[in-house]
This record gives C-alpha cells, structure tokens and sequence, in this order.
C-alpha cells in the first residue's frame, strides 16, 4: 500500500498518524503467532483432534517442531495414502518430431517446445502422430 503525502492536507496527515499509531497499538498487543499456534495445538490435542484434520495438510510449526510419535503417524497416514493409490503406468508416445524422430511426446502434460514452435507456426497437431 503506497500512500502520497505530499498531497495530503495537515488534517488528513493528522487523521493518517493516529490510525496508524492505533494500528501500530493494535499489533504490539497480539501475542506472537508460535505463542497463539502452540496454544491452539494444545487445545485440539486435549480435544482429540489434529491440526490436519481441520484445516488440511501439516501447519508450518507443526512440520518443524512435531514431537516424534505424531511424526511417525503422520507418515504412516501419508505411507497408506500412497500404497493405496495406482500407479500410472507408462504411455506410449503418440507424437514424433519429424526433424528429430529421437523426440517424442505422449500428449500428457505440458507440449515440448518443438511441438509448441511447430503448431505456433500453423500446422496442425494430426500431422506429428505416430502412425
């Protein structure tokens, strides 16, 4: 936020000065964050709750400071999560680069940049299939 003093009259830079000193007033009186962090661990803790199941992935306190069993069932939770899933199994290439057939896209994710020159340049992606 960029503020132009020197536009301001000495009753609108007086009116600027005191919001900002009540501001100012308002943020020396809040607690640190790690403060009102730990605090809000402790609490969901004695209620049986963790910080992911609320909100969703690992708070940054959390990751750093985590006592060693909640680590261990954090990662075993993130373990099965893993195992669970099926893994993508390899893709044909359904696109050849006519000026280097060593290049080849199987038209998942992002085009390689040869792909993305040519179709840039008016040709069409049908022309680059593998037959």
């Amino acid at each position: 936020m960029t503020i132009d003093i020197s536009a301001l009259s000495a009753k609108e830079l007086e009116n600027l000065i005191s919001q900002a000193k009540k501001r100012k007033t308002t943020l020396n009186k809040r607690k640190p964050i790690a403060a009102v962090r730990k605090k809000v661990v402790a609490l969901l803790k004695a209620e049986g709750y963790a910080l992911e199941e609320l909100f969703g992935g690992a708070a940054p306190a959390a990751r750093a400071g985590r006592p060693a069993k909640a680590a261990k069932s954090a990662t075993a939770a993130t373990a099965s999560a893993r195992k669970a899933r099926k893994p993508l199994g390899k893709v044909a290439p359904k696109y050849r680069n006519p000026a280097n057939t060593g290049e080849t896209w199987t038209g998942r994710g992002k085009q390689p940049r040869w792909l993305a020159a040519y179709t840039a340049g008016g040709r069409k992606l049908d022309e680059f299939l593998i037959k």
